[in-house]
């Protein structure tokens, strides 16, 4: 593999990321390293080798990636580090209906509070609580549509 062309494209990962979701770019440069480098399972070393960064800022992106339960960590017996792989695309990364659900019950919270305000200034709570309604209702159908979708592109390319 080409290694200025992962490191290109890891680069250009960690900007889409940056600017779409602003999330530091190294958090980025590590999904995107982590999505076509082999072998599939890397240390902390080789990603932070690969991509020409401290071992402790790969160490940071993967413990933010962790909570958003976008890696994988595993421990082959008899070795002492860690080799960090992507997990597959599941219901935690971004079909987990729960975060709209909390969204729309802050909204409300906040509906509460203004209660007795005017119609404008309770708007974008209103707009807020029924986007998390809607969102948390559909998330699993489109969920289940795009799996679907998803094993019949596989199919396809067999």
């Amino acid at each position: 593999m080409d290694k200025d062309k992962i490191l290109i494209y890891a680069d250009r990962m960690g900007r889409y990321n940056a600017q779409r979701h602003g999330l530091p770019p190294v958090m980025g440069r590590v999904v995107g390293y982590l999505s076509v480098c082999e072998p599939m399972e890397q240390s902390i070393n080789d990603i932070a080798d690969a991509l020409l960064t401290s071992r402790s800022a790969v160490n940071n992106a993967l413990k933010l990636l962790e909570t958003q339960k976008l890696i994988h960590r595993s421990r082959p017996a008899g070795t002492r580090a860690d080799l960090i792989s992507l997990n597959p695309i599941s219901m935690e990364s971004g079909f987990d209906p729960a975060e709209y659900q909390e969204l729309a019950a802050l909204a409300r919270e906040g509906l509460e509070i203004l209660k007795d305000a005017s119609p404008e200034r309770r708007e974008a709570l209103e707009a807020t609580a029924s986007l998390g309604d809607f969102l948390s209702e559909r998330l699993p159908k489109l969920y289940q549509e795009w799996n679907e979708h998803y094993q019949k592109s596989k199919k396809a390319t067999k």
